[in-house]
């Protein structure tokens, strides 16, 4: 079982959306598991505080490196080969294959920052890895959780019937994915490309491959920059 433990101060938004759907079906099927540690509970003193004034003066506070410490200590022991994760803004993205690498994983031990920001101590002494979803800040880490689980749980096996699916997925080649088309055959005077209606496999292949490289080209020049092996050209 691929297990997901979440260090929280809010650990009753957990399952949440991961309840639904096809993480929530494979929840059900125990094909992985979710458990919510509430980092309060390693607080001391009377008010359970897990944060404190930044050293060096400024704005807002900083989740304390002791409490946070203990929390992970007891979630993870020393053998646990789990990946420890941070959520922040200052982490490295996410891209798809290093999900691919934490679904062939046991599991994760994310960690979800609040405030200004986690005590550097915490991070260092804990080996904990820093991952982004994207170039924006969050109130806290929690909904970058959900991001980086469901992303995830969708690769384990069983969850998704058809695994050629992955394959032809956004990322997985380095492209952006084609366009997807169902019935009916015209929907306000736009019709179904007439190659997806041939029957010709290797046409429509052809033309799908055709159409990842061009929308990639236009709206990640970064990502066809590097499936060619080069830098993306400045605007």
């Amino acid at each position: 079982m691929w297990r997901a433990s979440v260090l929280t101060i809010f650990p009753e938004l957990f399952p949440g959306p991961l309840g639904a759907s096809l993480a929530g079906k494979a929840l059900d099927q125990k094909l992985w598991s979710c458990e919510a540690v509430d980092i309060r509970d390693f607080a001391e003193g009377k008010h359970r505080s897990v944060d404190d004034t930044p050293a060096g003066g400024g704005p807002g506070m900083v989740m304390r490196a002791d409490v946070l410490a203990r929390a992970i200590d007891r979630t993870a022991s020393a053998g646990d080969p789990r990946p420890r994760i941070l959520l922040t803004p200052r982490g490295k993205p996410l891209l798809q294959s290093r999900v691919r690498e934490l679904a062939n994983a046991p599991g994760v031990v994310l960690v979800c920052g609040r405030f200004e920001g986690v005590d550097e101590r915490a991070i260092e002494s804990r080996a904990l890895e820093e991952i982004s979803i994207g170039d924006y800040v969050l109130s806290g880490g929690e909904i970058a959780a959900f991001v980086l689980i469901d992303a995830c749980v969708r690769l384990l096996p069983g969850v998704i019937g058809k695994e050629a699916s992955h394959a032809e997925e956004s990322f997985e080649a380095g492209l952006l994915e084609y366009p997807h088309y169902t019935r009916p055959q015209e929907f306000e005077g736009r019709e179904i490309p007439e190659i997806l209606n041939s029957g010709h496999h290797g046409k429509v292949a052809a033309w799908r491959q055709e159409q990842a490289e061009k929308i990639t080209r236009e709206r990640r020049p970064d990502l066809w920059a590097a499936r060619k092996g080069g830098a993306p050209k400045k605007a």
